[in-house]
């Protein structure tokens, strides 16, 4: 249909259009992507066996929706998505507040144009960008914000009674008419608001100051909710649950690797810092798994959870990390490295809730221990897995590099060294490379020495090194004589 061509409804007519609730539009363009094999929620990662078709359930049996899950869990994504399953032109009433349907208007205003005009009232069409309403439920969120109220500055103008039904502004609601309207964190919603909800999910009707008016409104509701607010701040109420069509419980990534993707979509790199930094892949690991191990911590509120954002600005300020030192150190480019982590504790600080352990251990140190239970964690993927309880005398994968630093009286890195300086430093380790080649053979060169300080940060995890913070870097020194030291 060649919209630039209609501009009234006689020709809307003649065109053969067919009103078209916005569920059956949603349902039909839904058949059809799955028909064809077109991916309907793009960029939506690890939902694929799960969530999506769940979703996809509910819009084919024209279920209103709520989605059920802890912060960053990609809820209001999936919302935002769902306009890709709206035709792409709409027509309306020109000049409609609430997207009147030319064929079947339901305000006043249209009804009277139409009355009076006939088929020469003017059409406007509307693309589907502009069918999506979005509104953070609010304790401050009142009925009229919603729904609508009576304006007196309309009544004046128009010189009306306030009898007269054309006083009343309309709400959020009724102008998302033919429209997606997705209300976020629904609990946070008062209960004398939600209730005024009833009517409009099932019935149609909206009442304003004592207007009833039977305004069959045609919406695809769409609720985010969070659990813990179930106990914390409010809950949805019963009777409106009942109306909710489908609820569906989405989950965070269930592996680094779907970790790994959804942060690297996210994060906002400009193209100067993605060319300065090299991250290995280890790296990029190492931080979804700091996340995993967060979900996971006694020091953290999992009722709470922890959201995908924390592994996204964290991956941004690791690279910011090692672009900061770059430039400290007058180098175009350089590699991640491990002490680089240091720089997202301020991403984690921010994003976690913790309980009351943690409160007294302090969000930083709680962030540090969620680095070193990363590393402790992965080092068996790696390397030979090192036991609690050793014989005595026995050699180890790990006895070489334990007896140089015992040698050697450990070495200092420092946080601004040059590239050359840190590599330099870390070759001197003699028997670190001979462990690297053994175990790690098929390293890329350019991944070398990240897995190098991994291994030395790793031994400190299992109490086989010691590992200092010094004024501009780390000391590792040998465990016993770092203990002797300190007598």
């Amino acid at each position: 249909m060649k919209i630039d061509t209609i501009k009234t409804l006689g020709e809307l007519k003649a065109a053969g259009y067919q009103s078209k609730n916005i569920k059956d539009e949603l349902r039909n363009n839904l058949r059809e992507k799955i028909k064809t094999g077109k991916p309907v929620f793009q960029g939506v990662h690890g939902f694929e066996n799960t969530v999506i078709p769940e979703l996809e359930r509910a819009i084919l049996s024209r279920h209103n929706i709520n989605l059920l899950g802890l912060r960053g869990q990609a809820k209001t994504r999936l919302a935002r998505l769902m306009i890709e399953l709206l035709d792409e032109y709409m027509p309306i009433v020109a000049g409609s507040e609430i997207n009147d349907d030319p064929l079947k208007p339901i305000s006043r205003f249209a009804k009277d144009l139409i009355a009076a005009e006939g088929d020469k009232t003017p059409i406007q069409w509307i693309h589907r960008s502009e069918r999506f309403f979005e509104k953070l439920a609010t304790p401050d969120v009142t009925v009229a914000d919603l729904i609508g109220d009576v304006d007196p500055i309309k009544a004046a103008n128009l010189k009306l009674s306030y009898a007269d039904d054309r006083v009343i502004h309309f709400g959020m609601i009724p102008r998302a008419n033919r429209c997606i309207f997705v209300i976020n964190e629904l609990p946070d919603l008062q209960a004398r608001i939600q209730v005024a909800l009833f009517n409009i999910l099932q019935e149609g009707d909206i009442q304003i100051r004592g207007f009833k008016l039977r305004m069959p409104l045609d919406m695809q509701f769409v609720f985010t909710a969070n659990p813990e607010d179930y106990t914390n701040r409010g809950s949805i109420v019963t009777p409106l649950k009942d109306r909710i069509g489908s609820q569906i419980l989405t989950h965070y990534p269930e592996t680094i690797e779907i970790a790994r993707t959804i942060t690297e979509q996210e994060a906002k790199l400009d193209q100067i810092q993605s060319d300065a930094v090299y991250v290995p892949s280890l790296a990029k690991d190492l931080l979804e798994q700091i996340v995993f191990e967060a979900r996971e911590s006694e020091y953290i509120d999992n009722k709470s959870g922890v959201s995908a954002r924390l592994s996204i600005t964290a991956y941004e300020n690791l690279l910011s990390s090692a672009e900061r030192r770059a430039l400290k150190s007058g180098m175009d480019k350089t590699s991640v490295r491990l002490s680089d982590f240091m720089g997202i504790i301020p991403s984690i600080t921010g994003k976690v809730e913790l309980v009351y352990e943690g409160e007294q251990e302090g969000a930083a140190v709680v962030a540090q221990h969620l680095i070193g239970d990363a590393i402790h964690t992965f080092l068996p993927a790696y390397f030979p897995k090192i036991e609690k309880l050793e014989k005595q005398d026995e050699k180890t994968a790990y006895s070489d590099l334990i007896e140089w630093f015992f040698a050697e009286s450990g070495f200092e890195l420092l946080d601004d060294a040059t590239d050359e300086e840190y590599k330099s430093i870390l070759d001197s380790i003699t028997p670190l490379s001979v462990l690297i080649k053994k175990y790690q053979p098929k390293l890329a060169n350019e991944d070398v020495y990240f897995m190098k300080e991994f291994v030395l940060w790793a031994l400190v995890e299992y109490d086989k090194l010691s590992k200092d913070r010094i004024s501009q870097g780390y000391q590792f020194s040998d465990i016993y004589r770092n203990y002797i030291n300190k007598l």
